[in-house]
């Protein structure tokens, strides 16, 4: 009894305590970033949720009625612009003065570690020469190929198939092709996310948690707040901190694997980071190579699995953009060529289906924004005074809402703005549509990744109707590294018939 009684007491104690902490760290909070002006305190109050979908959503309305395109969330000391030209001076003419910074470091350095998403400087630098490299290769390229080829007609195909006539959420489906490729791709393991029984896969399943609860860190009204509950080990992150474990293992157990099977010779890009003398005899190059793991995870999964979702919402809500993909496709491929995967010189002749991919990630950027740290005071194009350590934010999901750049039908699906007169897909400028970063840190993965989309749009929409099941949805995102549907997209699925 006494010693209930005890315990009692010390969980009383703890709690009296933890409350009276939390309180007088809220304030600390609130006079330390105290601001009243109309845009903080809708922030903190999330008062913008009645009039917007989604909090991109908010911050597309107030940049573009800003007459510089930029804004002030002065409570996290944070300078969010949609001006190409402060994009450009972020990510070229003055790169040096913004790195990720230790602030965000911090943020996801639990999950990414050393990785390269994660990393600035030499390291950065070295695993950006070595992703390059390899990612360059022809025998790389090849071997995603085949990897893409393989999942799409081993179990893409035949699941869609299955569930003709019924209903799947997609969002679901694409997430799970995506971790099977890229886990394929980039280390050799296939973990069958997207066999016909759609399997849970433990480590997809911790790395989604990671990668949620990581975001959610940015949400904060301080760092301090979620830094005192690491401390502690309660709340959101001690299940972070259980997540990061699970992945933690099970990276190891993939690059244990690969070191018992061998790695000289192999085609995914683990084997050739191993073979490459990243890693050596264990513990410290081993944490090293979890890094590069999850980073590859990141790069390769989410962001296609959000395009492809993106893609067909679209499309589906815009039948004519479909039948003018399949029109492309048979004047390609022929009509008879339903079985065959197109070759990557057949998909450089589409050039509307090209056009239609880049359209879908001007309207939803898989990553809508992305933040760098100020290292000394500066001084963006438009004007805009930046502080040493201010968070500077440039947002292409704003960006692909912007009149200024795309014009009054800004908010149509439209692949034709992407065609010249004769009829040939024309890049923007990387710092307009800054979907794949621009400058040094320019995503190295771009080319396999449009292609990657571009051979399941092409295998799906030659067999296959895929009609949202609720015209009237509108999606929303949940915090994330990536954008993510919020409840996932249930789509009709049907064979088309010919």
């Amino acid at each position: 009894m006494e010693f209930a009684t005890a315990v009692a007491l010390l969980f009383f104690s703890f709690t009296a305590a933890f409350t009276s902490f939390s309180l007088l760290l809220f304030a600390l909070c609130r006079l330390t970033h105290c601001c009243d002006c109309h845009v903080c305190s809708t922030y903190l109050s999330a008062t913008w949720r009645p009039s917007f979908p989604n909090l991109s959503d908010w911050f597309a309305h107030l940049l573009s009625a800003s007459a510089t395109s930029t804004i002030r969330v002065h409570v996290t000391r944070n300078v969010i612009t949609a001006s190409p030209a402060n994009v450009h001076h972020i990510l070229k003419s003055n790169f040096p003065n913004y790195p990720k910074g230790k602030q965000f470091s911090a943020l996801l350095g639990d999950l990414l570690g050393r990785g390269i998403f994660n990393a600035d400087g030499h390291r950065w630098l070295f695993q950006r020469k070595m992703a390059s490299l390899e990612l360059g290769s022809v025998s790389v390229r090849v071997f995603a190929s085949d990897v893409f080829n393989s999942e799409i007609e081993s179990r893409l195909l035949p699941l869609l198939a299955d569930a003709a006539g019924g209903e799947l959420d997609m969002q679901d489906v694409f997430r799970r092709f995506a971790f099977d490729t890229i886990s394929r791709f980039s280390f050799g393991y296939d973990p069958g996310c997207l066999e016909i029984s759609l399997p849970e896969s433990e480590f997809a399943a911790a790395f989604d948690a990671a990668s949620r609860l990581s975001a959610e860190r940015a949400m904060a009204a301080s760092p301090v707040v979620w830094r005192v509950k690491r401390f502690l080990r309660v709340g959101s992150e001690r299940r972070l901190r259980e997540a990061i474990r699970t992945v933690d293992r099970l990276a190891q157990e993939v690059i244990d694997r690969r070191r018992r099977t061998g790695f000289a010779g192999k085609s995914d890009l683990l084997s050739r980071f191993m073979a490459a003398g990243v890693e050596d005899s264990g513990g410290e190059d081993d944490g090293y190579l979890r890094d590069i793991v999850k980073s590859f995870l990141l790069a390769g999964r989410d962001t296609v699995a959000s395009g492809l979702t993106s893609f067909f919402w679209l499309t589906s809500r815009n039948p004519a953009v479909e039948a003018k993909i399949r029109s492309e496709a048979e004047a390609v491929l022929g009509r008879h060529h339903n079985d065959a995967v197109p070759s990557f010189a057949e998909m450089t002749e589409m050039h509307y289906l090209t056009s239609a991919v880049y359209e879908t990630l001007r309207l939803f950027p898989p990553v809508q924004f992305d933040s760098k740290f100020a290292l000394n005071d500066d001084v963006l194009p438009d004007g805009t005074i930046v502080r040493k350590g201010d968070r500077v934010t440039y947002h292409p999901y704003a960006m692909g809402r912007m009149e200024s750049i795309w014009g009054p039908d800004r908010l149509e699906f439209r692949p034709e703005r992407w065609l010249n007169d004769d009829g040939l897909f024309v890049p923007r400028s990387p710092y307009e549509y800054p979907v794949f970063q621009g400058g040094s840190r320019v995503c190295l993965g771009k080319e396999m990744a449009i292609v990657e989309m571009k051979t399941v749009i092409l295998a799906v929409i030659r067999r296959f109707n895929v009609r949202v099941a609720d015209p009237g949805h509108e999606p929303r995102f949940s915090p994330g590294l990536t954008a993510t549907v919020s409840g996932g997209l249930r789509m009709v699925v049907e064979e088309v018939k010919r």
